[in-house]
């Protein structure tokens, strides 16, 4: 795997919501590859050991301003964006409110946009840049329960695919990694049973690690990823198969 993506020094990485899960797995990714990297995080959550923590809500523009100028000012401009901050509100069609719905779409999908939106200008600069938006299985496999959830995940697929129309002439990829079950608190938390039943219809049998796709998003951001863009990368053991 390559592992330069850059002619002359190693991108500047943003992971938002590096402070746990995927985010955390994916900055430490990063680092270990001798990136320099920040993290953006809600309260006084920090991430993994050597990457620059700011806090930032996916929600506030100005909040988000402050954030990557403080990483602008510490370790340069930003071109590699990974968004992967969100939240999930779960219920039924029926009984979700208008606020549980709102909430996930302004977190998960306006909040991919505004944080897109900000470190583009750098990318333009640069000629260079590369946008991976943490998306969901659920996005475009669908989960009853999880009608916001899977709108926001499907949402940033339109962002993917406008910026590739938009800027790809500039160097600039953009492209969705769409995980599958994986590994966290929340999965090891579940009744062994109901752990079974999610595993059983998994074709490869089993959930992912967080490292696991870490690993894809470190070569979405690599010199041997840089003819896709606007692609929906599965990691998800063969669940959605390619939905």
């Amino acid at each position: 795997m390559s592992t330069a993506v850059s002619p002359d020094s190693r991108p500047v990485v943003l992971v938002t919501g590096g402070n746990r899960g995927i985010g955390r797995a994916t900055a430490q990714k990063f680092l270990d590859r001798g990136y320099p990297v920040a993290v953006t995080t809600r309260g006084e959550a920090t991430g993994p050991a050597g990457a620059l923590t700011v806090h930032a809500d996916m929600t506030d523009g100005p909040s988000l301003d402050a954030a990557i100028a403080r990483v602008e000012e510490e370790l340069g401009p930003v071109t590699v964006l990974v968004a992967n901050a969100g939240i999930t509100r779960d219920g039924l069609l029926l009984r979700m409110s208008d606020a549980d719905f709102e909430d996930v779409v302004d977190t998960n999908l306006s909040g991919a946009f505004r944080a897109v939106r900000r470190v583009t200008k750098s990318m333009i600069r640069a000629r260079w840049g590369r946008v991976i938006l943490l998306s969901s299985v659920v996005g475009l496999y669908g989960s009853a329960g999880q009608v916001n959830y899977a709108a926001s995940k499907a949402g940033l697929l339109g962002i993917a695919r406008s910026m590739t129309r938009e800027l790809g002439s500039r160097g600039i990829t953009a492209n969705l990694v769409a995980p599958g079950f994986i590994e966290t608190e929340m999965t090891a938390s579940l009744p062994e049973e109901k752990q079974k039943q999610y595993k059983a219809a998994i074709p490869a049998g089993r959930f992912a690690s967080a490292d696991e796709v870490a690993e894809v998003v470190a070569w979405l951001a690599s010199d041997a990823a840089s003819y896709i863009s606007g692609a929906v990368i599965p990691v998800d053991g063969g669940l959605g198969m390619g939905h």
